[in-house]
């Protein structure tokens, strides 16, 4: 079997971006762009990946991991210098190079695969992947002979009228020989006006000795975008989007609105959960079948149970149950823990809690580092008062428990099994199961003190 390799380049400074983020960390779908290029490399079983770094290496290697080996350009002298540098690593082996960029993080692996498959079988040197521009105005072009054979690449500032009108466009990945491109690599000349390397004389060389050179033609010109500005940015988040939100709708989810949803690289949805518009779904979520997601939530690394409903509500690194209702208007904030059956409603706000099965906070309320049996019901603005200024302290309620509205529960503090707590008190020590605790300033009435008021007044 031939062996394969892969030369990540990821070197240039990106300065269209006109940002202070190296160019290939900028986020697709949440992740760094170059992250994007380098997981559809992993289905291609390769025996060595090679990222060549330069402008923001560090940031690089430390995004990449051990995913890769490195390589540093230290000056960025042009494609051709820049796989130069990975001589030392890949010169003297015997196989397939794939030579793909660190800005192109739509093409998927199904694509690398097949450019690969067509190169070995064709026998060829080099194969370019090629697709056909809509808009071929900056690219090179393509030029095949009467036999439809690739005579050559020519850059748009050198070709011609009719060249100008081709559409096929080099995408800037191809696959080598790997001797016969370190081979060629040794003959590349830096004389042109940018004094630079370019990979595409490669080619060039190959055809002077003879050697056979082909072009894979992918018809999805949208995953061969690079990322060169603002503008590609946004084109490719909104490409990404739809690819994935196709994907789970192929999968038996129902998106009401595809285009107003948007669903991260790394979440997993069941059959039957229905999104609403205004959706973002991020980070390592898992919905379960049934629920429902939506209008205008967030969700974050968090799992949602089956028959679950959450409404205009933010959920951040949370466990929510099976036939949950959550919202409108809530947050879950991290390591919020609802089990089955659980309401939460509108303008509560719940963090390091869990809620046991059937707990009720309707609205209007503060639930945070506490621990709530099954079937307490909270009423409208309840807080658990956690921190002292220092320290965080935890509230225990147990099961059955009924906290009247407007309660403070002064931290740390244990509510009973099946306790009251009357409206308005301000608990400060524990209360027994099945108590009532009363804990408010006695009421005074003042006979006809309003009419003295009302005469001031006039």
């Amino acid at each position: 079997m031939v062996k394969r390799f892969a030369v990540v380049l990821a070197a240039g400074q990106g300065t269209r971006m006109k940002s202070s983020l190296y160019k290939v960390l900028h986020p697709i779908a949440g992740r760094p762009m170059v992250l994007h290029v380098i997981d559809q490399l992993k289905s291609l079983q390769l025996n060595k990946t090679t990222t060549v770094v330069g402008y923001g290496a560090e940031d690089v290697t430390s995004i990449i991991g051990e995913k890769s080996e490195y390589v540093t350009q230290e000056e960025q002298l042009g494609t051709g210098h820049a796989v130069m540098q990975a001589e030392e690593l890949l010169g003297s082996l015997e196989g397939t190079t794939l030579i793909v960029c660190g800005d192109t993080p739509l093409i998927t692996g199904k694509t690398y695969e097949a450019l690969i498959q067509h190169h070995e079988s064709s026998g060829a040197k080099a194969t370019i992947l090629t697709t056909n521009a809509p808009n071929p105005t900056g690219y090179g072009r393509v030029i095949r002979n009467e036999d439809n054979e690739v005579e050559r690449i020519v850059e748009e500032s050198d070709a011609t009228e009719s060249e100008r009108r081709i559409q096929e466009i080099n995408t800037g990945t191809y696959c080598f020989d790997n001797r016969a491109l370190f081979e060629a690599l040794q003959n590349v000349s830096n004389d042109n006006a940018q004094g630079e390397y370019y990979l595409t004389d490669v080619i060039e060389i190959l055809k002077h000795r003879e050697e056979k050179v082909e072009a894979y033609l992918t018809f999805d010109y949208d995953e061969t975008i690079g990322i060169n500005d603002r503008v590609a940015l946004a084109k490719a988040e909104t490409i990404f989007k739809s690819r994935v939100n196709e994907q789970h709708m192929r999968n038996g989810v129902t998106i009401i609105d595809p285009d107003n949803c948007y669903i991260g690289p790394n979440v997993i949805i069941e059959q039957d959960v229905t999104i609403y518009p205004g959706t973002m779904i991020t980070g390592k979520t898992t919905i379960k079948s049934k629920a429902t997601i939506g209008p205008n939530t967030e969700i974050q690394n968090s799992t949602i149970g089956e028959e679950t409903s959450i409404r205009q509500s933010v959920v951040i690194d949370s466990k929510v149950g099976n036939h949950v209702k959550v919202g409108p208007y809530a947050h879950l904030r991290p390591e919020t823990d609802l089990e089955d059956e659980v309401r939460v409603g509108n303008f509560v706000e719940l963090k390091n809690a869990s809620l046991g099965k059937g707990s009720k906070a309707s609205h209007l309320s503060y639930i945070g580092d506490a621990q709530v049996g099954s079937n307490v019901n909270f009423g409208c603005g309840t807080i658990t008062v956690n921190y002292d200024g220092v320290k965080k302290h935890e509230t225990v309620i147990k099961s059955d428990a009924f906290i009247g509205c407007n309660t403070n529960l002064i931290a740390p503090v244990t509510i009973g099994k099946g306790a009251f707590t009357a409206a308005g008190s301000t608990i400060t020590k524990d209360v027994p199961d099945h108590a009532l605790s009363v804990a408010r300033s006695k009421q005074v009435n003042k006979e006809n003190y309003a009419l003295r008021l009302t005469k001031r007044k006039k």
